[in-house]
């Protein structure tokens, strides 16, 4: 088995490892169909010899060449590293920097497979989340770190790390581009084919900026769009015998069960894939596990009745479980269910990130490399049968909510019953979960910031639970709005909570899904009405101020939550050594990270941005943001228009 020491020493090439091929026993990406011409497999096969010397291209042409006709994809197999893939404590990295040791414990724990959705696949949640493109691609990115001092920064080209370049000690140490196509060819069809090629590659949010931390890191975004749901929905605080109704157990979509626990409500969550469901149960992340669906409704039942706390995982098509509930509303005329959402992979419909419901699981991963058309025809068949399920139990009262994975999108183009009359085009029938929750959170500059204890020694994780505690207590003391309260309450809600359910040890950073760092118009910016709701200035703005105003690492992304050429966004990695300058590189870049967006949220016109921004620069002097005038008598505008 490889060593720290022997993963930094750059691709192993005398001797070539053995190729092991493919593991066992562990889940694999699905099949890719890129439908590449004679000539681009030439230049796939071509683009991933030139990472090796011409003595050994004979050898691994054969192999790359079966990789792509079987698989779709040249992932290097051969060059899987044979050792225990996990974080390691950050003092055991050989390196020259701390943060080039942070960021190898992050790439580590984004590839180690009780994380990774596809581990040997590189892919860490969403379906087709990569981390790298290839694994000659790991092995050079960690030799580069393991020389990097702080005079140099190391440039990454959508998996390929271009190489290291002189800088100073105050630039990012790690500068990351995923899939920054030009627009006119980001396509989902393009797209297969320049990642075949190994010229691009989606990294989704956190998987390629190396800041995924499993299910856990959203379970707080989760826990408070629960607990919202309820408020805003059911006028309650207290969910305990609500049903909250949703699928996907996989990657992030796991935080539903640990969140519907912890908002204290029922979570009955479906998942068509057993090992997915499996690794979540074994991992204490469900209470409760079942292939029938009368022990579901049974369940429920007892639960609704007795009001208890239950997480439970159905192995079975979601659309099978709509369609039970609508049945026994029919039959009993009993509602059973009070909130409804889903997190299926819907960015990624045609290719493993939904499992239509006329297929078994293993009948699905077959049809869809070897039918593409037929498999997704299926596909827009059991949307619209999924949808039609929904709309019945929403009549009678469910409250249902997209979850930001372009379910009604892909619903909507499947011909589904999604529609909301006189909208515009980013609303439906349903709202997405920032339109009606997420979105004045963020107004008011809160997100899912999330910090890792590289030490990876629990005791550091709850000394710092009780700083940041401390830190909310202390600023509720001071005085606050009753809406900024709120939140604060429910952030400590979380941090307490989080150590009682078991959470793992978790640099500082934030999902890209957040206050600045993402333009997408079916998510984080459908609630932005001025018309600018399809513009990308905000995410990009954000990932070039936090570069220049401190952050370790940054990265930009073309793809995210809700696919490929649908969003741009953008994160960071923050390490945080306890010097003087590592507080003031995180006071300068954090007040940016944030206020750059409750700018743009505020300019748009909304009312908790702009309170938030008008504090913001009472607090900070050099803080000055242009503010909007509203147009007070709207009936000016029919006037001048017509005049």
């Amino acid at each position: 088995m490889s060593s720290l020491e022997e993963i930094c020493r750059g691709l192993p090439l005398h001797p070539l490892p053995e190729n092991r091929g493919r593991k066992k026993g562990i889940p694999h990406a699905p099949v890719r169909t890129p439908n590449l011409t004679a000539q681009e497999e030439k230049l796939a096969l071509q683009n991933a010899l030139r990472y090796f010397p011409p003595e050994v291209h004979k050898e691994l042409a054969l192999e790359f060449a079966e990789e792509l006709k079987l698989y779709g994809h040249i992932y290097m197999y051969r060059f899987c590293p044979d050792i225990e893939m996990r974080a390691y404590p950050i003092e055991e990295y050989p390196c020259k920097t701390k943060p080039a040791a942070a960021i190898m414990h992050m790439i580590m724990n984004n590839l180690d497979p009780s994380v990774a959705q596809f581990p040997q696949e590189l892919v860490t949640y969403g379906g087709n989340g990569q981390v790298f493109s290839s694994w000659a691609q790991f092995w050079l990115v960690m030799h580069y770190l393991s020389e990097m001092t702080e005079e140099q920064t190391l440039v990454m080209y959508s998996g390929h790390p271009l190489g290291l370049f002189p800088s100073h000690r105050y630039a990012p140490r790690l500068v990351i581009t995923n899939g920054m196509v030009i627009p006119n060819y980001s396509s989902r069809d393009e797209y297969e084919k320049m990642f075949a090629m190994g010229v691009t590659m989606y990294g989704q949010m956190t998987a390629g900026s190396y800041c995924y931390i499993g299910p856990q890191g959203i379970v707080h975004g989760t826990v408070l769009t629960v607990l919202n749901a309820g408020r805003r929905y059911l006028g309650v605080e207290d969910l305990a015998g609500r049903v909250f109704v949703t699928s996907g157990l996989g990657g992030m979509s796991g935080a539903q069960a640990k969140a519907a626990v912890i908002a204290g409500c029922v979570g009955l969550i479906a998942e068509v894939d057993e090992a997915a469901l499996l690794k979540r149960y074994r991992q204490g992340w469900l209470m409760e596990i079942t292939d029938s669906l009368d022990h579901c409704i049974a369940r429920l039942r007892d639960a609704r009745e007795n009001k208890s706390t239950l997480s439970l995982g159905y192995h079975g098509n979601v659309v099978d479980l709509w369609e039970r509930l609508v049945y026994e509303l029919d039959t009993t005329g009993e509602q059973l269910v009070d909130l409804g959402s889903d997190q299926t992979s819907c960015h990624n419909p045609f290719s493993g990130g939904y499992y239509p419901v006329q297929l078994s699981f293993e009948e699905a991963n077959q049809l869809m490399s070897t039918n593409p058309g037929r498999f997704r025809t299926l596909v827009q068949e059991s949307l619209r049968r999924q949808v039609a399920a929904i709309n019945r139990l929403s009549d009678k009262g469910m409250f249902f909510w997209d979850y930001g994975n372009a379910f009604l999108l892909e619903a909507q183009r499947a011909g589904a019953d999604v529609e909301k009359r006189g909208a515009n085009k980013i609303e439906f029938r349903y709202p997405s979960y920032v339109q009606h929750i997420m979105g004045d959170i963020f107004s008011l500059g809160f997100g899912p910031f999330r910090w890792v204890c590289t030490s990876g020694d629990p005791q550091d994780l709850a000394t710092t639970d009780l700083i940041a505690t401390s830190v909310l207590e202390d600023a509720i003391h001071r005085g606050v709005s009753a809406s900024v309260k709120q939140q604060y309450h429910d952030n400590i809600h979380w941090i307490q909570e989080a150590g009682r359910h078991s959470l793992a040890p978790v640099v500082l950073s934030r999902d890209h899904h957040d206050v600045s760092g993402t333009d997408s118009p079916y998510r984080e910016t459908s609630n932005i009405y001025d018309g600018s709701a399809f513009c990308a200035d905000m995410a990009v703005q954000n990932f070039v101020g936090d570069a220049v105003r401190g952050a370790t690492w940054v990265a930009l992304h073309n793809g995210g939550g809700v696919g490929w050429g649908e969003v741009i966004n953008g994160g960071f990695g923050l390490v945080l050594d306890g010097s003087a300058e590592a507080e003031e590189q995180a006071k300068m870049m954090l007040s940016w990270d944030v206020s750059n967006g409750v700018a743009r949220r505020c300019w748009s016109g909304n009312s908790n941005a702009y309170e938030t921004i008008c504090q913001a620069m009472e607090e900070t002097g050099k803080l000055k943001v242009t503010l909007p005038h509203k147009v007070v008598d709207e009936s000016i505008l029919e006037q001048a228009l017509h005049h």
